[in-house]
């Protein structure tokens, strides 16, 4: 392996380029000392069928967001047929596209917020207030894009009034929008690698929720408890109902659950398939009380490359 040509792809073009980048650079840097031949690419800087097949042997995918997340860079490595790490392009497709991934969720009985999705097309105030109605979903309501992450264009909001203005902001970008009951309680997230549960951590986001802000700057002092504070059944429900989650997505290598634990039950908020490694991120911080280094779980991950996935 070690004579492996591994291109680290890295950086992007979505709203989540500056953490790919600190992603893309962590695992690069861990990789080199690893003593693998590495090198990077960044789709922002040439597009991605410029990726010189007789010179790599391995992508190793640190991508976050759109063209990274959501099947379309995966599409390309498949094209190339060149092994990659994270999961393929229908799993990366329907994780990141939220009301795909609910509709897995509710059928393989993963309890998940109730919601609805609003097309710009049918979005007034007359037809968002039926629906609302109709769906019986109470205040506080979250409105977001489909298929965005790092909670880019989350809005929680408490009233009609609040949400009226939100979504009408959020159209200007999005053509359609996911409308969900908000779960109060804790912040759960479990890492999977390789379809085994690593662990279970707490946020105690200082800011209104965990928002881009509390994930990635240490100066939002978002806390994190390592492990999660559930007792021991609680801890085991949680990694089992993610490791379902990752399967029944069909994952690959290593991904995130984010869920909500309010009244005694879990709420699966959503799946991310290309979870952050930067110094800041919860795979590392999960995997290093597992005794997992970070060098080592680079190296998990890049050892399940695989293509036809």
């Amino acid at each position: 392996m070690k004579n492996k040509k591994i291109l680290v792809v890295l950086g992007g073009t979505s709203g989540e380029r500056e953490v790919s980048l600190d992603s893309g650079k962590a695992c690069a840097k861990s990789l080199k000392k690893l003593g693998y031949n590495v090198s990077i690419f960044d789709p922002k800087k040439k597009p991605l069928n410029l990726i010189e097949k007789n010179k790599t042997d391995i992508i190793f995918n640190a991508l976050h967001g759109k063209d990274g997340e959501d099947g379309v860079a995966q599409s390309y490595f498949e094209y190339l047929r060149i092994p990659y790490t994270h999961s393929g392009v229908i799993s990366s497709y329907n994780a990141m596209n939220k009301v795909i991934s609910k509709k897995i969720f509710k059928k393989n009985k993963i309890r998940t917020p109730n919601f609805f999705v609003l097309d710009k097309v049918d979005f007034n105030k007359a037809n968002l207030k039926k629906v609302i109605k109709g769906k019986k979903i109470k205040f506080p309501i979250v409105v977001k894009p489909i298929n965005e992450g790092s909670s880019i264009g989350v809005n929680i909001c408490k009233n009609f009034f609040e949400l009226f203005r939100s979504s009408k902001n959020l159209y200007n970008s999005y053509k359609d929008l996911i409308f969900e009951a908000f779960i109060g309680g804790q912040e759960i997230q479990v890492a999977i690698i390789n379809g085994i549960p690593l662990g279970a951590i707490e946020l105690k986001p200082k800011r209104k929720f965990y928002d881009y802000k509390a994930k990635y700057l240490k100066s939002a002092k978002t806390e994190h408890i390592m492990p999660a504070n559930l007792d021991k059944i609680k801890y085991r429900e949680v990694l089992q109902i993610a490791k379902k989650a990752h399967q029944a997505l069909n994952c690959r290598g290593v991904t995130r659950s984010d869920f909500k634990f309010f009244n005694n039950k879990f709420y699966l908020l959503e799946i991310n398939t290309q979870p952050g490694m930067t110094n800041l991120s919860l795979v590392p911080e999960i995997a290093n009380y597992k005794g997992i280094t970070f060098d080592n779980l680079v190296e998990k991950i890049l050892l399940n490359a695989s293509i036809n996935k």
